[in-house]
């Protein structure tokens, strides 16, 4: 997972979920782990929307994609 989530196929993506996946996949639940798994069968086309709030993720991906985002502004805030 941490490989399919630098090499996304779009550079704004890689940069998104790469680092979100080096600070995160070691700990999270088998539960977390799917949830994360099914994110990434998504398109960029659709993810980078998504996570920057220009649409509305879906419901099962929600806290997930909000999680994501945070992590990308606090990360660049720096």
């Amino acid at each position: 997972m941490k490989m399919r989530s630098w090499r996304r196929g779009t550079k704004e993506m890689d940069m998104v979920l790469g680092p979100y996946a080096d600070a995160h996949l070691a700990g999270m639940a088998p539960e977390q782990l799917d949830l994360y798994d099914q994110l990434l069968r998504e398109n960029d086309q659709d993810l980078l929307p998504w996570v920057l709030g220009q649409a509305n993720a879906p419901e099962a991906l929600g806290g997930l994609i909000a999680e994501i985002g945070q992590f990308a502004r606090t990360r660049l805030q720096r």
